[in-house]
C-alpha cells in the first residue's frame, strides 16, 4: 500500500516537504522518514524528517504537510 493511500509513511522512506510548521525553510526540500512507527502525542501527532538540508536539523511535519518523493 502506498504512502499516499494509507496516509502513512515508514522509516526511510523519501519525502517532498510540501509546508513544514516547524521549520518553515524545510518546505520545498526532501528528506528521510525517521520514525519507525507512526507519530503518537511525544510529537504532537508530527512525523520527523531528517536531511532536508546541511543548515535545516531534522524537522516535525504533520501528515498533510508531506508527499512522497
Amino acid at each position: 500500500m502506498s504512502a499516499a493511500r494509507s496516509g502513512l509513511f515508514r522509516a526511510g522512506d523519501r519525502v517532498l516537504i510540501v509546508s513544514c510548521q516547524d521549520d518553515p525553510r524545510a518546505a520545498g526540500r526532501t528528506g528521510r522518514i525517521v520514525d519507525e512507527v507512526p507519530p503518537g502525542p511525544l510529537t504532537g501527532g508530527r512525523w520527523t524528517v531528517h536531511g532536508a538540508g546541511v543548515l535545516i536539523g531534522p524537522v516535525l511535519c504533520h501528515t498533510s504537510e508531506l508527499r512522497p518523493a
